[in-house]
């Protein structure tokens, strides 16, 4: 495991975070389905092999993200000796008792060595310390790589918007509970 300092970012550390790649590749996706049918809507998501790996962009604009992290509540970063390891932004959702995770990047080099392990350990603590009963991360369809993070870490499916994002792709949704 990476070990990292995690702690509450600068304004000096934005600039750092622009410049990692958030972008990964996939082999698989979540793929849905809505029928209708006998006055009932069905929605399935079910895991699909692609029949090539793809690459994948960020769905945010990397132009807002800056607009993005100076409204969050809060904004952690894991630094480690030789730079910026990762980051996540915070957006504290009162009337829900939720923290929201806006924004989770590893830099590609560290991802699958435990940063953005400790990286989701942080938001949870942080919730908690707001006195919050759950986590929720959004997640593409198409991130097939963080959906299993998200379900390795205890996080369960609680829902989805489609065209969700500047780019109109479908974010789904995983909760945790903080208590």
């Amino acid at each position: 495991m990476t070990q990292v300092i995690i702690r509450p970012a600068l304004t000096t550390d934005l600039q750092r975070c622009l410049a990692l790649d958030p972008s990964f590749s996939t082999d698989q996706v979540w793929q849905m389905d809505s029928r209708l049918a006998d006055g009932q809507i069905a929605v399935n998501f079910r895991a699909a092999r692609l029949p090539r790996e793809m690459r994948v962009t960020y769905p945010r604009d990397p132009r807002m993200l800056m607009a993005g992290w100076q409204s969050c509540d809060a904004m952690l970063i894991a630094d480690q000796p030789h730079g910026l390891a990762g980051y996540a932004a915070l957006t504290k959702q009162v009337p829900q008792s939720t923290v929201w995770v806006n924004d989770l990047v590893v830099a590609k080099p560290i991802r699958r060595t435990g940063v953005g392990s400790q990286l989701i350990k942080a938001a949870a603590n942080w919730g908690r310390d707001q006195q919050l009963r759950w986590l929720v991360v959004e997640v593409q369809t198409k991130n097939y790589p963080g959906i299993s993070f998200c379900q390795k870490h205890g996080l369960k499916f609680c829902g989805y918007n489609d065209r969700y994002f500047a780019n109109q792709d479908i974010a789904l949704f995983f909760a945790l509970s903080l208590h």
